[in-house]
């Protein structure tokens, strides 16, 4: 990668619903600062970093008001509009004024579908507008060599392999019996007929806040199966939580990610569309992941994340655990050969710049 000056970047960020977006771009802001960049990220709504971000930003990353954007004279090297989330005009025009003009680079959603290797680094020029002159250009996440990669920290793989699980949960007050199984769950709604497939073996769910709290607490559990609820943890201790347990029940884009880094078998609840663009969304993501999967674990894998989605009727059993797990970590290391989100997204500036 080239070697360049830190630079400032600006990016911006909606809280639309479920965390999930903030909880991308505090990952990506941190990760900018803590390679030596200095970040602004500018919030319309701060109040989930209070137990998201684990403590007080590190140097080199301040969080600014939306609102205070309008008024802001200064504009940084990078600007990142995250997810189509519609800058400030005041902004744009400042950056449109700007010698030399910033980067603009529109950080888009997470998909496997093909038209991201297509879309990934186009240019999108701005002929009317407050930005008019300005050219943006998308940047897509992406499985592939041909995308810009995932989140990853330089010591992921250090701090993961360093980790001590059983002190980690003793700390949580969680008490694991002996011969159970561990299973998170953080998702949109709980899908009830999971729970007879988990009583396979005794097992503690432990559930993450939100709805699942609440139908998990209305629910008749089989004799081997229970749960616990969790609190609001922060992304270092989600991350931990991951790590810690035998099967992740995720959702959304920022945990599907962390359960793929963490190795373990996992279930992804996709963010449900009403037009239910979300099918083919899961199905190409499976397409990739099972690649290179036995045949009957590929099977009874899609069949399981069909039904949590409600995009299908639910297996007679979970997959063997033994396959779903060399797979998981066959795909972590697969992942782990690609350069990572930051990385490129620094290369990138400094190719384009």
């Amino acid at each position: 990668m080239p070697i360049i000056a830190a630079m400032q970047w600006d990016l911006f960020c909606r809280v639309i619903d479920n965390y999930g977006d903030i909880g991308v771009c505090w990952r990506l802001a941190r990760d900018l600062a803590a390679r030596g960049e200095q970040v602004q990220l500018w919030l319309d709504d701060a109040s989930a970093l209070g137990w998201m971000a684990g403590g007080p930003p590190p140097g080199g990353l301040v969080v600014r008001h939306w609102g205070d954007a309008a008024d802001e004279p200064v504009v940084g090297d990078v600007v990142i509009e995250s997810f189509g989330c519609d800058l400030p005009e005041a902004f744009v025009a400042r950056m449109a004024s700007r010698q030399p003009a910033p980067r603009w680079i529109n950080l888009e959603y997470l998909s496997a579908e093909s038209y991201v290797e297509r879309s990934h680094r186009l240019h999108s020029p701005q002929f009317s507008g407050p930005g008019a002159g300005l050219s943006k250009q998308f940047f897509y996440p992406g499985f592939t060599t041909r995308t810009g990669g995932l989140l990853r920290e330089p010591g992921l793989a250090a701090e993961q392999a360093a980790f001590d699980a059983p002190a980690w949960l003793a700390a949580l007050g969680i008490e694991r019996r002996p011969g159970e199984r561990l299973v998170s769950l953080f998702a949109y709604r709980l899908m009830p007929e999971l729970l007879p497939l988990l009583a396979e073996q005794p097992t503690l769910i432990l559930a993450c806040p939100g709805a699942v709290q609440s139908q998990l607490a209305a629910q008749a559990l089989p004799a081997d199966v229970r749960w616990q609820a969790l609190p609001f943890l922060s992304q270092p201790n989600f991350d931990r939580l991951l790590w810690a347990c035998d099967f992740n029940l995720v959702r959304g884009e920022d945990s599907f990610v962390r359960a793929q880094w963490a190795g373990k078998p996992f279930v992804w609840q996709i963010y449900p569309q009403d037009d239910g663009a979300q099918g083919p969304k899961l199905e190409t993501f499976l397409d990739l992941y099972l690649a290179a999967a036995p045949a009957d674990l590929a099977a009874g894998t899609r069949r399981l994340w069909r039904a949590w989605n409600g995009l299908g009727a639910w297996p007679a059993a979970l997959p063997a655990s033994n396959t779903a797990a060399a797979t998981a970590l066959q795909w972590r290391q697969h992942l782990a050969r690609q350069p990572d989100l930051a990385s490129q997204l620094l290369s990138f500036v400094a190719e384009s710049g």
